[in-house]
């Protein structure tokens, strides 16, 4: 019989008052356990992520176990350094003493994570959690059944339900949950859940972060090698069929390259996933009928220059391009999380700099060009979560890199070392020696301005 939430939560907390995880040998444990299991169960992780998504094993493993290994790599690598006491200078006004700083575990966190890469998004923050000592109750979604149920079954095989727990459900479960109190969420989701996520949250004081989404631009220069944009383009944007949160949303194109752009793209379609994509089996689907019919609407919002095949059995939409779209519309109001990309022809780099800056700050923003002044303005003028020069998606997966939005695109980030500093606490310490007492710093102050002013 499956423990109450509130059961789980006294279980967990108590296995952490314990202190059984915060040693460096117990979290290296666990990481190494957690990395074989990855190697044990990949087979059904990988049948679960194409049952889910219809995602080849090739994506799949691309896409999402090889960031987790490598974020456990990573992690194992770098753990002792993380964890050990750093040193900090003093001021002579506080001698004799020393500072230092400890970097400790929060406590009982939640991860809350989303149905587009169930796998990666829920693994990759429980690596973090694992590494900083913490205990953990993992929410993965119900959308992606099959894989939450597998990393469930994965999860209980391997770590005690006293050190992490899995919870499966709908909004039911998430609300319940939400109820108690933890020492830290980390979310991945939609603005909208994002916000009740961290409404509920401030109930109880509780940080959060929030990983979510939005609307990710991409400009195209005339200076651009045109073939190696579309190549790269299509790429970034229909894998996982669009359902990525730093999938490119729109792009805005120098008008001198449009139609060399739109012609590239349309090639690169052909040559990934064929004349049919629908019947490609190593092209996905998506998650679930609500979001295709969701997608189906879309399409309307513009004029179809490329694909738009349907096959509602599978849930398969191809990749579609679109011009000639309507800038107050659904499409471009909201992020797409699909195969479609619409096309928007500008006259210059300025323009296209005024319409990014006129929308909210977004999770990724991508810039194809050769033109040096346009890159530094890009990187030191335009406020996003993240993103890449003359590619897209990639700077994700890099564990070198932290990852995570700004303002409606999210709070926070993690990845590699960030995500050690975002699932710890760096506590500060001081600690004065008993042999001296400098009177200094007490009254009477009289007479002692000039000391004070020469020492502070």
């Amino acid at each position: 019989m499956n423990r109450s939430i509130e059961q789980a939560i006294t279980d967990l907390r108590k296995f952490y008052d314990d202190d059984k995880t915060h040693s460096y040998n117990f979290r290296l444990e666990m990481l190494r356990k957690l990395s074989s299991a990855l190697h044990t169960w990949e087979k059904p992780l990988l049948k679960a992520l194409y049952d889910d998504l219809g995602k080849s094993s090739e994506e799949a493993y691309m896409s999402e176990l090889a960031i987790v290994k490598h974020e456990i790599k990573y992690m194992i690598k770098h753990l002792k350094g993380f964890m050990k006491t750093k040193k900090v200078r003093t001021p002579i006004m506080h001698y004799p003493s020393k500072s230092f700083i400890v970097n400790e575990p929060l406590g009982l966190v939640l991860i809350m994570s989303p149905w587009n890469y169930p796998l990666q998004l829920t693994l990759a923050p429980l690596v973090a959690a694992i590494a900083t000592g913490n205990t953990i109750i993992i929410k993965p979604s119900r959308y992606s059944g099959n894989t939450s149920r597998v990393i469930k079954e994965m999860i209980n095989s391997i770590f005690s339900s006293q050190y992490i727990e899995v919870f499966l459900g709908g909004s039911q479960i998430n609300q319940e949950l939400l109820k108690y109190k933890f020492d830290f969420i980390f979310f991945t989701g939609s603005v909208n859940v994002g916000k009740i996520v961290m409404q509920k949250a401030s109930e109880h004081l509780t940080p959060v972060v929030l990983e979510l989404g939005g609307k990710s631009p991409v400009y195209v220069d005339s200076s651009a090698n045109i073939k190696v944009t579309a190549s790269r383009l299509a790429w970034g944007k229909f894998l996982n069929v669009g359902q990525t949160c730093v999938a490119p949303d729109y792009v805005l194109c120098h008008e001198k390259v449009y139609q060399k752009l739109l012609l590239a793209l349309k090639n690169e379609i052909v040559n990934m996933f064929g004349e049919n994509p629908v019947y490609n089996p190593e092209y996905g689907k998506i998650i679930n009928e609500k979001h295709f019919n969701r997608l189906i609407h879309l399409l309307d919002d513009g004029n179809l220059a490329f694909g738009g095949y349907l096959d509602p059995k599978t849930r398969r939409i191809s990749p579609s391009l679109l011009v000639g779209v309507d800038l107050e519309s659904d499409l471009m109001n909201e992020e797409i999380f699909g195969p479609i990309l619409p096309l928007i022809k500008v006259q210059d780099f300025k323009e296209a700099i005024s319409f990014i800056k006129s929308k909210p700050k977004p999770l990724a923003s991508y810039l194809f060009t050769n033109n040096k002044k346009q890159m530094e303005y890009f990187n030191n003028k335009i406020i996003f979560g993240g993103g890449c020069i003359n590619d897209c998606i990639i700077h994700l997966a890099n564990s070198n890199l932290p990852f995570g939005g700004i303002s409606d695109s999210g709070m926070g980030s993690y990845h590699g070392k960030k995500s050690f500093e975002t699932f710890s606490h760096n506590k500060s310490i001081t600690k004065k020696s008993t042999l001296i007492e400098i009177k200094l710093r007490k009254p009477p102050y009289k007479g002692k301005m000039k000391k004070l002013k020469k020492l502070m």
